[in-house]
């Protein structure tokens, strides 16, 4: 029997219609993005800070990493044994930066890649697979950094 598939923090991401979606909000006055929701614009240039509920999909390029080494502590979890993995800075294509688990080996990353947003299993608990957000290198740029 196969885990039942949960997100790790509902209403946050999606994966419906098959394209992975961060739930965040865009100011309508000066375009501005934010994930997760804002409810004002903190961009200091906009005079109008009015939110929109706003997804954001796609492509992005890998805009750092670092490299955690030892598992995190309570309350975060993940599955045993710890497996070092990457966690990215992304600039998505639709302007925003945002910060997720990579799903490439850290060894396999470099700065500049271009990376795809996708859903992807965090962790297992109690039957459940847990899901979130992260990175992963599109098939072309992956294979050019062998």
């Amino acid at each position: 029997m196969s885990d039942e598939i949960l997100p790790c923090v509902p209403g946050l991401f999606d994966q419906s219609g098959g394209a992975a979606r961060l739930h965040g909000s865009r100011c309508a006055s000066c375009r501005t993005p934010y994930f997760p929701r804002s409810a004002e614009c903190h961009n200091p240039d906009c005079g109008g800070s009015r939110m929109e509920d706003c997804s954001f999909a796609g492509n992005g390029v890998l805009w750092s990493f670092s490299v955690a080494d030892f598992p995190p502590p309570p309350p975060h979890r993940y599955d045993k044994p710890f497996v070092p993995y990457a966690i990215g800075v992304v600039d998505l294509d639709c302007g925003l930066r945002v910060v997720g688990q990579m799903v490439d080996p850290p060894s396999a990353l470099r700065v500049g890649d271009t990376v795809e947003l996708v859903i992807s299993e965090l962790y297992h608990e109690d039957g459940k697979a847990f899901t979130s957000w992260k990175f992963r290198q599109l098939a072309a740029a992956a294979a050019g950094s062998e």
